[in-house]
């Protein structure tokens, strides 16, 4: 590490979402420590921060990392690497934080790396399963349900005591939405927070050190100081719309920007504060537009595979029979379009589908997708899932359906087609009216989210050709994930990674920010 290297700590890191942007600022910030409590979501995280240190201190060497990647070598590491892998696991930790072994753990490995005297960034976003609003719902529904007994809505404790105990220049914390009209208590909890995050000494109780932080919204000019009111300030001004700065995804998140309450003085006395950049939209078919085309497969059925074929055309003849009986000429165009498309030939994807992506470049964002592309000969994550048969039909219908009319069809109203209508009581109430939903080529696309890795039904792929939900690669390419980040687990776990990061490409812009604040 040089003398104007910035120390990264990442918490509650996940596959590592907001690391990678951190690390991809031009030799500005290193990691040295993340950690992570889900295994499959570590073993991810590891790979990557093994990529980082070859790809800083080894660079001839990567093709090691390749070698795994491409299927080559079962491992990612030679005996000549297998030294820079345990330093991966040195700096990638497994633990729960909270729990006593898992504290341990993490300040001997804070202790042990961090120079508290030289500038340091804490970043990460702690669990929000008990803010976000399908959380919430859920509990609800639980007849002993007590926010304020459940250990999630105080996680961003631990985060806080990181702060308190090692007072980091600058913190990014990051947090689902939900956060901000969350109570415990009859306390909104987006406040308490901002009291907490401003003097971490108070809120932990511990003897006052005189330190305090600014959290500054990286999108608006709010500025919460310590004593102001909370209650008197727009908690939405907190909010980024990501689809606003380049992402192609509306994710609406909450990212708060703690800034010492001393550093903070030096920066807004050498002139204006810096905020993220408004940039141009950036649509589905801009980034898996290129990405091989795969089909679907039937989940059920011993002759699923050569079944598939005459299933999806039995399909699309019905479609296009009503579609001509009801005179929708724009869904009978589309159908027709569609059932001449259909091709025997498609794939349906694989772990390391072989196909050399650096020749089949959409432009838009190839700087940030194709790190050492010439050295990927395959798609990672891109396999298609398997659906039920009447399942097939609705993704057929609903697809073409957007392709017609620009929009996915919603509910009842809309799924008006014989056999589409699926077995569920609440169906005709309108209270999962977007049960079915299609990503819009020409647009951004919906928040790519956890529950992803339990079904496909919100995640249909715009071409009706291919007839499925979005693999793990594609779902990753709207989180802005480069392609030679591998995914470890099985399917689903991938899934619920990809779903639960912070947009690489996102962390990057609000790194580049940090750069600029603690540069001074």
């Amino acid at each position: 590490m040089t003398e104007k290297t910035v120390q990264v700590v990442d918490l509650f890191a996940g596959p590592g979402g907001l690391g990678e942007g951190f690390s991809s600022v031009g030799g500005t910030f290193q990691i040295l420590v993340s950690a992570e409590m889900d295994p499959f979501a570590h073993q991810t995280l590891r790979l990557r921060a093994f990529y980082r240190l070859l790809s800083n201190h080894a660079p001839n060497q990567l093709d090691d990392y390749f070698a795994f990647c491409n299927g080559v070598f079962d491992k990612p590491y030679s005996s000549e690497t297998e030294p820079l892998w345990e330093e991966a696991g040195e700096e990638a930790l497994q633990l729960v934080l909270g729990s006593e072994q898992g504290n341990a753990r993490l300040d001997s490995a804070i202790k042990k790396s961090l120079n508290k005297d030289a500038p340091w960034v804490l970043i990460g976003g702690p669990p929000c399963q008990a803010y976000s609003m399908v959380g919430r719902a859920r509990n609800k529904g639980k007849k002993d349900y007590r926010p304020e007994e459940d250990h999630r809505h105080f996680l961003y404790k631990e985060y806080l005591r990181i702060i308190q105990q090692n007072k980091p220049t600058v913190f990014v914390m990051e947090n689902v939405k939900g956060i901000l009209s969350s109570t415990v208590g009859g306390k909104r909890v987006f406040h308490e927070i901002l009291h907490d995050l401003s003097n971490p000494d108070a809120a932990l109780g511990v003897s006052d050190s005189g330190e305090r932080y600014v959290i500054c919204s990286l999108v608006t000019d709010a500025q919460y100081h310590h004593g102001d009111d909370a209650s008197k300030f727009d908690a939405g001004q907190f909010v980024i719309r990501a689809e606003d700065y380049g992402i192609p995804q509306a994710r609406h998140r909450v990212i708060l920007l703690g800034i010492k309450q001393s550093h903070f003085e030096t920066v807004i006395a050498k002139g204006a504060f810096p905020l993220l950049e408004k940039a141009p939209e950036i649509s589905v078919r801009d980034v898996i537009g290129d990405l091989p085309k795969l089909r679907s497969t039937l989940s059920r059925g011993a002759e699923a595979e050569k079944d598939w074929h005459s299933v999806i055309r039995h399909h699309l003849e019905n479609l296009l029979s009503e579609s001509r009986g009801r005179g929708d000429e724009d869904l009978e165009h589309e159908f027709q379009n569609t059932l001449n498309g259909v091709r025997r030939d498609l794939s349906k994807g694989s772990l390391r589908y072989e196909w050399n992506l650096s020749e089949q470049k959409t432009g838009t964002l190839d700087w940030w997708y194709g790190k050492n592309a010439d050295m990927l000969s395959v798609v990672l994550n891109h396999e298609a899932r398997g659906h039920m048969d009447s399942d097939l039909k609705r993704y057929m219908y609903a697809a073409c359906f957007a392709q017609a009319r620009g929009v996915s069809p919603k509910g009842h109203k809309d799924f008006n087609y014989k056999g589409l209508a699926p077995a569920h009581e609440n169906w005709e109430s309108g209270k999962f009216a977007d049960r079915f939903r299609v990503q819009i080529y020409d647009r951004p696309s919906t928040t790519v989210v956890s529950h992803i890795s339990k079904d496909g039904h919100y995640f249909i792929h715009p071409d009706p050709v291919q007839c499925r939900s979005l693999t793990v690669r594609e779902a990753a390419r709207l989180q802005t994930f480069p392609d030679n980040y591998f995914f470890q687990g099985n399917r689903t776990q991938q899934f619920h990674q990809v779903g639960n990061a912070v947009p690489p490409l996102l962390a990057y812009k609000i790194a580049k920010i940090v750069k600029e604040i603690i540069e001074g």
